[in-house]
C-alpha cells in the first residue's frame, strides 16, 4: 500500500480501539468547555446547564457501573447507575443553581465554579468553537467523542508528517505515528479537554519548523508556525506564550553555536526565531488587551484551591516553595518509575543528533510541557497531563534514534546478496 494509506489504516485503528470508551473520559475541566461550546451553539443558559450536567453525571454514573462490576466485594450488587447520576445531578445543580438565581452568567461557561475561576475558561474560546460543528453534528456525547478522535488522529498524522519531512524512512515515520497513539499522547487527546488540541497544534509549529529548515518552504513553514501560535493563542494563551519563547530562545542557542563554528546561523533559523519572539509578545500584549487572567491570577487559583479559600498574601513567596517541593517529589517517583524520563532521554539523543537544527526546535517545543506543569505544580492532577507535551520529543525523537539501526539491517541483506553474486560470478 502506498504510505497514505498506512497513515489511514493507523489513525482508523486507532479510532476503532477508542470505542471501547466512548463515556467515562469527561473531567471537571470538560463541563466548563462543554458548556461554552453548547452556548456557542445557541442553547439558553438552563438548557446548557442541563445538557452539561446530564453528560457529566452519565460518565460518572459509567465509570462507577464498570469499576463495581470488577470490585471484588461489591461486583454482585445493584447497579449503580441510577443512583449515582441522582446523587450527581443533585449535586451539580446545588451549585450551579444560586448562581444562575444571582445572575452570574455573564460568559458563556455555566457557573459551576465561583466567577474568578471561570473566567480562565472565558479566556479560552478555541476549543469550545472546534466543538461546536460536532455537536450539532452527533450531539453531546457522540459529538465530543468524534471531535476527540479527529484531534488524536491529527497529532498522529502531524508526527508522521515531521518525520516525513525529516527525510526519514515510511516505516520510522509510521512508527512516529503510532508511538503518538500509544504513547500518554494518544489517551490525553481523547480526553474531552484542550491538551489533545495543544500537541497538534505544537506539532504543527514543529512541522512549520522542518518545512523551513529541511524542505526549503520557508514561507508556508513560517506562516505555519504563525498560525499554530496564533490558534494557540485562542485555545490556552499561556501556551502560545511558552512555545513562542521556546522556539525564540532555541533558534538563538542555534545562531549562537553555529556563529562559534564559524557557520552562517542560517534565515531559516533566525525566521524561527523571530516568529517566536513575536508571537511571545504579542501574546503578552493581546492577553493585557483583553484583560485575560494574570500569573497571578493563575498562582492564587493554585494555592486557594480554585478561589474556594481567601487569596494569599504572598502567593509568589508560597508558590516557589512549592514549586521546590513539587520536584523533588516529582523526581523521587520518577527514579521510582523511570519510563518517562527515559524515553524523555532517548528522545532528546535522536533529536539533536539526528534531527539536526529542527531537532532543537523539537526540544524547544517539548520543553513547553515542563514549562506548563512548573506553572501549577500540583501532583495530584490527573494523569501528569500538564505535562504530556513532553512527550511529542520521544514520539518524533525515537523513530530519529532507529535511523541508523534500519539503515544498517537494510544495507546488510543488500551487501550480502552482493557478496553472493559476485562469488556466483
Amino acid at each position: 500500500m502506498r504510505p497514505r494509506s498506512w497513515v489511514l489504516v493507523l489513525a482508523v485503528v486507532f479510532a476503532a480501539l477508542q470505542l471501547a470508551n466512548i463515556t467515562g473520559r469527561v473531567t471537571p475541566d470538560t463541563k466548563n468547555y462543554l458548556s461554552y461550546a453548547l452556548s456557542l451553539s445557541g442553547g439558553s443558559e438552563r438548557e446548557v446547564a442541563a445538557a452539561t450536567i446530564d453528560h457529566a453525571c452519565a460518565s460518572e454514573a459509567a465509570v462507577a457501573r464498570r469499576e463495581q462490576g470488577v470490585h471484588v466485594v461489591r461486583f454482585h450488587r445493584v447497579d449503580p447507575t441510577d443512583r449515582v447520576m441522582a446523587e450527581c445531578r443533585e449535586r451539580e445543580w446545588r451549585a450551579v443553581e444560586p448562581r444562575l438565581a444571582a445572575g452570574q452568567s455573564g460568559g458563556h461557561t455555566t457557573p459551576f465554579m465561583p466567577e474568578r475561576f471561570m473566567r480562565i475558561f472565558e479566556a479560552r474560546p478555541g476549543y469550545p468553537v472546534f466543538l461546536v460543528p460536532f455537536l450539532l453534528a452527533f450531539g453531546v456525547t457522540w459529538g465530543l467523542w468524534a471531535a476527540s478522535v479527529v484531534i488524536a488522529c491529527a497529532g498522529g498524522v502531524l508526527a508522521f508528517l515531521i518525520l516525513r519531512t525529516l527525510s526519514l524512512p515510511v516505516p520510522l515515520a509510521l512508527t512516529g505515528q503510532a508511538l503518538y497513539y500509544v504513547l500518554p499522547c494518544g489517551a490525553t487527546a481523547m480526553r474531552p479537554m484542550t491538551e489533545g488540541l495543544l500537541m497538534a497544534l505544537t506539532l504543527a509549529a514543529v512541522w512549520g519548523c522542518a518545512l523551513v529548515l529541511r524542505a526549503g518552504r520557508e514561507r508556508a513553514g513560517l506562516a505555519l508556525v504563525a498560525g499554530a501560535l496564533l490558534a494557540l493563542f485562542a485555545v490556552k494563551h499561556s501556551q502560545a506564550l511558552f512555545l513562542g519563547l521556546c522556539l525564540a530562545a532555541a533558534g538563538a542557542l542555534i545562531a549562537l553555536r553555529r556563529r562559534r563554528r564559524g557557520r552562517s546561523p542560517g534565515r531559516g533559523v533566525l525566521s524561527l526565531a523571530a516568529v517566536g519572539l513575536t508571537g511571545a509578545v504579542g501574546t503578552v500584549v493581546l492577553a493585557w488587551l483583553l484583560d485575560h487572567p494574570s500569573m497571578t491570577d493563575s498562582a492564587q487559583d493554585l494555592l486557594t484551591d480554585h478561589f474556594a479559600r481567601p487569596d494569599r498574601e504572598d502567593p509568589w513567596g508560597e508558590f516557589w516553595q512549592l514549586q521546590g517541593n513539587f520536584w523533588v517529589e516529582w523526581l523521587r517517583r520518577q527514579a521510582w518509575e523511570p519510563l518517562f524520563v527515559a524515553a524523555l532521554g532517548a528522545g532528546a539523543w535522536g533529536a539533536l543528533r539526528r534531527g539536526g537544527a529542527t531537532g532543537g526546535f523539537l526540544v524547544a517545543a517539548a520543553f513547553t510541557g515542563l514549562l506548563t506543569q512548573a506553572g501549577h505544580p500540583d501532583i495530584n492532577i490527573w494523569g501528569e497531563r500538564l505535562i504530556v507535551l513532553a512527550w511529542l520529543l520521544p514520539v518524533v525523537g525515537v523513530p530519529l534514534l532507529l535511523e541508523p539501526v534500519l539503515r544498517e539491517q537494510v544495507a546488510l541483506p543488500a551487501q550480502g546478496q552482493a557478496d553472493r553474486a559476485r562469488a556466483a560470478n
